[in-house]
């Protein structure tokens, strides 16, 4: 689970008359991640495509333009079958044809459909200003302009207009100016005029015939769009019943196409011989056997597969911890097809001795990854791979992100309301989406939504409403409140300030396991001595300084509350009633000095390892102080969260203050909780208790200032939790570029094989 799937580098090698059989039976095994060869191997060359990649490939490109074109998708097909080629270029070619004429068919109409309603749109303004068409223009001693001003401005323009003599305006906002001009003026002398007027001339469309009005116009267009729309839907239904058909054949065919290139490809993936082949690549150790066994059942002894390195790697891409894996080599010698200097030189490539139990190998490349998580914890590997997928030298912090994450970002906003609604939202991505991504995105939802209502229970809030405070924890319970509180309120600062310290503790916690990581990580493939200066040194700075914060040396210096907080006093003396009472009454006030000295020591200690194995980072020494303070923004954000609903709330139902608690007027209007507690308790009376516009006012700001909290919450909480997984967190150990485990195969969904 912390660590991805052990892999193993797999060679096979044999005569080139058998790779066709190879490549099947690997394909159908759908295992090996093939490692590229690029060259280097004197006497070898990168093999070429199997006869017939060329056509199959241009055959899944017309597959896939027609599914295109048709809008097929993976739910439209129906029962699998087997195609044979004749079949399938018969059919395709016939399907390819319709499909076509229909698509010409389409575009054609869709093309005069747009020229009709741009005709409609061009003719709206005319049919606005109510005069024929034929009236707007042909004249030979009158100047016509249409357009869109102001009337006024337009008049003024024309009148002062000394090429002009005469003149009429017609209409509102649509005129249409008419005007004589003198007998030597220009043939635009009305334009030029018009253009100090902020005039936008519409251009008279061309129309047969006399005495056309607009809206007779219209109508014909309007007429002529039906009939097109009519025939467009017809042609769509037709394109419609061709999907119906199809769709199976064209799924099946892609499919079938699709694994024929990938096949036919294999080779450019190889090294070759006249005679003589050799593929690499990874799968998992624990199917080496049955890969091995799957392949050599196929063609017998005229292949040697080999397992050539199970390999763990180190950060600096050499290979640091390797298991000794016996070469077994038996030569293809010429009685299997191999010429015997072609088989000497495949042999020799794959079983030259490197002097640390492996083979020569194509190239170094890195293991894939497979990441191995339970069901539960899938889901948070997207949140991983935002980052990089993990090394196959790292630990995969995808478990820490699901034991933390959700607590982090349900803890900040805790409340049953929004855990419901978040919970529905996940539970939308994960049940509406194909995608991967979407899926697993909906998992973390549904997770944080989980502990949002959670804490959202323990701190007694319903939207931001104490009900369950109210109805459950005291009228059921028995409790005077709710276990835990948010520190909003005035009476409530103990909460505030224990949530600072509670927040500084989880980064202790959180950045030690990362660290930890860090250390064994860099144990297992640069030493002892690379781990304790590396990262040990982070781990004895950060514990010791934070011992000396929390000791009675640092007293004078640290915040009082950090001492009060769990030495059962409370820290809020002022404070009255069951608020006066500290809830982690846990004796502790802080460590004895001697403890403090121990930290320091530590801390010292710490930045002298540093020192001594990477001095240029010895001026980072106190970012174990930034860091954990940088968790306290979870106590920040849950204040800020709580805030935004009070507002809400406060604005909707109103709110009165009595011995440091904020109640809302839930049940009474502010006269009755002024006359019970005096006018200066009411700091707000609530748009509830006014009239009827207040009332719906009210609402619409209660409505939408509850969705702004939910989406707002995912922009703080959620970003905030994300930042400190992956700047605090992950940067203690963590790189990514992992490569993806992508096996050379498919998984058949809709063709049986023949």
């Amino acid at each position: 689970m912390l660590r991805p799937e052990r892999m193993s580098k797999v060679s096979v090698t044999g005569a080139k008359a058998y790779m066709d059989p190879v490549v099947e039976s690997v394909h159908e095994l759908n295992l090996l991640h093939v490692t590229e060869y690029g060259g280097g191997w004197e006497g070898f060359v990168q093999g070429s495509p199997q006869s017939g990649a060329e056509d199959a490939a241009d055959k899944l490109v017309t597959v896939r333009s027609l599914k295109s074109m048709l809008g097929v998708e993976s739910d439209d097909a129906g029962p699998t079958r087997v195609l044979d080629d004749d079949e399938l270029t018969a059919e395709l070619e016939e399907l390819r044809e319709e499909v076509n004429a229909l698509d010409d068919q389409r575009d054609e109409l869709r093309s005069q459909l747009r020229s009709v309603e741009e005709r409609i749109e061009a003719i709206e303004p005319f049919a606005e200003l109510g005069i024929d068409l034929d009236l707007l223009q042909g004249y030979d001693t009158v100047q016509v302009a249409v357009g869109e001003g102001d009337r006024d401005t337009v008049e003024r323009a024309v009148l002062d207009a000394s090429s002009l003599t005469e003149y009429q305006v017609f209409g509102d906002d649509v005129l249409a100016v008419f005007a004589h001009p003198e007998r030597d003026a220009d043939e635009n002398a009305l334009t030029d005029a018009l253009v100090s007027a902020e005039f936008a001339v519409i251009d008279v469309p061309d129309v047969e015939g006399d005495s056309v009005s607009p809206e007779s116009y219209v109508d014909e267009l309007e007429s002529e769009r039906r009939s097109l729309e009519s025939d467009l839907e017809s042609i769509e239904a037709e394109l419609d019943s061709v999907r119906a058909d199809a769709a199976g054949f064209l799924l099946a065919a892609e499919e079938k196409l699709a694994i024929e290139v990938q096949k036919a490809q294999a080779p450019l993936s190889y090294a070759t011989t006249n005679n003589a082949f050799v593929a690499e690549g990874w799968i998992p150790t624990d199917r080496y056997t049955a890969f091995k066994s799957t392949v050599q059942d196929a063609v017998g002894s005229h292949v040697e597969v080999e397992e050539i390195e199970r390999a763990a790697f180190g950060a600096d891409g050499d290979v640091q911890v390797r298991e000794d894996v016996p070469p077994a080599v038996e030569d293809a010698g010429p009685d299997e097809g191999v010429e015997a200097s072609d088989g000497d030189e495949a042999e020799q490539r794959r079983a030259v001795a490197d002097g640390s139990g492996g083979s020569v190998v194509m190239r170094n490349d890195d293991p894939p990854v497979v990441q191995d998580n339970p069901g539960l914890v899938s889901p948070f590997e997207v949140l991983v791979q935002a980052v990089g997928r993990p090394n196959y030298r790292e630990f995969d912090p995808s478990v820490i992100l699901f034991l933390t994450f959700p607590a982090f970002f349900g803890f900040m906003i805790g409340d049953l309301g929004y855990g419901i609604l978040y919970g529905l939202i996940g539970y939308y991505l994960y049940s509406n989406f194909d995608s991967q991504a979407f899926k697993s995105m909906g998992g973390v939802t549904i997770a944080a939504g989980i502990f949002t209502a959670v804490f959202g229970v323990l701190y007694g809030e319903f939207f931001g409403l104490h009900v369950i405070s109210t109805y459950f924890w005291e009228g059921v319970v028995g409790l005077s409140s709710a276990p835990i509180h948010k520190g909003l309120q005035p009476a409530d600062i103990y909460w505030a300030q224990a949530w600072l310290v509670v927040s500084a503790l989880v980064a202790l916690v959180h950045l030690n396991v990362g660290y930890v990581f860090g250390f064994l990580e860099e144990l297992e493939f640069h030493g002892p001595k690379a781990a304790i200066t590396e990262k040990g040194s982070w781990l004895l700075g950060m514990n010791g300084l934070w011992l000396l914060v929390f000791s009675r040396l640092a007293a004078g210096t640290a915040p009082s509350f950090i001492y009060t907080v769990f030495d059962g006093t409370g820290a809020a003396p002022e404070a009255t009633g069951e608020y006066a009472k500290a809830a982690f009454a846990l004796g502790f006030n802080g460590f004895p000095t001697v403890v403090g000295y121990v930290g320091l020591a530590m801390f010292l200690v710490g930045a002298l390892l540093l020192l001594l194995g990477a001095p240029a980072e010895l001026l980072e020494i106190f970012d174990v102080l930034v860091n954990v303070l940088s968790y306290t923004r979870i106590a920040a954000v849950l204040l800020a969260k709580a805030g935004m609903a009070f507002v809400v709330n406060l604005l909707f139902f109103g709110v009165y203050e009595t011995e440091g608690e904020y109640h809302y007027m839930l049940t009474h209007g502010p006269e009755y909780y002024a006359a019970e507690y005096g006018a200066e308790a009411i700091l707000f009376p609530g748009l509830a208790h006014g009239g009827v516009a207040a009332l719906v006012g009210g609402l619409l700001i209660l409505v939408i200032g509850h969705v702004l909290v939910l989406a707002l919450g995912v922009t703080s909480a959620g970003l905030q939790a994300v930042r400190l997984e992956y700047y605090e967190f992950f940067s203690k150990f963590f790189d990514g570029g992992g490569t993806e485990y992508e096996p050379f195969g498919r998984v058949r969904r809709f063709t049986a094989d023949e």
